[in-house]
């Protein structure tokens, strides 16, 4: 599970706000250009971003394995076709750079969640967009962040009881339909109790989130976001 992960790198050091703007620009260029010209540079900055941010490719794939099989899947229904001549390798292709394009992006944006706490993004984006739809979305993104791993770690010890149980002997139909309901259940469980200490806790929209400014070291990245989204329109 991608998390915030403390660190002492070039990345870290910048402001979430710096690093958003390089990430949408990417995103931008990354959807805009499929040559594989622009591929090959687009994977080299995906590489250093990770190479700056001390993220590590394996570790991040790993972490993308359920996207990458549905990105692996998408190019092989793309090119199956109903009628001679069965397979079209052009709409199949199409796809896989499509898919491709998407993995970069999974990648600069695993560096961002690397190397950000989830208040400084949540200040970020409570900065940047005003009033309350500032304040919901900020609110939201943290608590997704916080609620995942907790999600994900229930998931993980729902499948290891059945496992302890000879759960592996039962279909694969009747284990998924144990693990989802199981999992849902837990997961409201937990929304409810998320939901009474907020009100314990006197949630506010408004808290006092950590104070961000831009110095000389974000104005490289602001550079290159800019030049990233120029080169989508280009």
């Amino acid at each position: 599970m991608l998390t915030y992960e403390p660190g002492d790198t070039v990345v870290h050091a910048l402001d979430p706000r710096a690093k958003l703007a390089v990430q949408i620009g990417f995103a931008t260029t990354a959807l805009a250009h499929a040559t594989p010209r622009a591929l090959a540079g687009l994977t080299a900055f995906a590489l250093a971003a990770l190479g700056l941010a001390q993220v590590r490719p394996l570790r991040t794939l790993y972490a993308y394995r359920f996207a990458l099989a549905i990105l692996a899947v998408g190019p092989l229904v793309a090119a199956a076709t109903l009628g001679p001549p069965w397979v079209d390798l052009e709409a199949g292709l199409a796809t896989a750079l499509a898919g491709y394009r998407v993995l970069l992006v999974l990648l600069v944006s695993a560096v961002y969640v690397r190397t950000t706490p989830i208040r400084d993004s949540r200040a970020a984006i409570q900065r940047t967009v005003p009033g309350k739809p500032g304040q919901l979305v900020g609110v939201g993104v943290a608590l997704v962040f916080r609620f995942l791993p907790v999600v994900r770690s229930d998931l993980r010890t729902i499948r290891d009881a059945m496992a302890a149980r000879l759960g592996t002997e039962r279909s694969a139909r009747e284990r998924a339909t144990t693990t989802a309901m199981n999992g849902l259940s837990r997961t409201f469980a937990r929304a409810d109790r998320l939901s009474l200490a907020l009100r314990a806790r006197c949630f506010s929209w408004n808290p006092t989130l950590p104070e961000l400014a831009f110095s000389r070291r974000d104005a490289p990245a602001l550079g290159i976001a800019v030049a990233l989204t120029a080169t989508a329109f280009l």
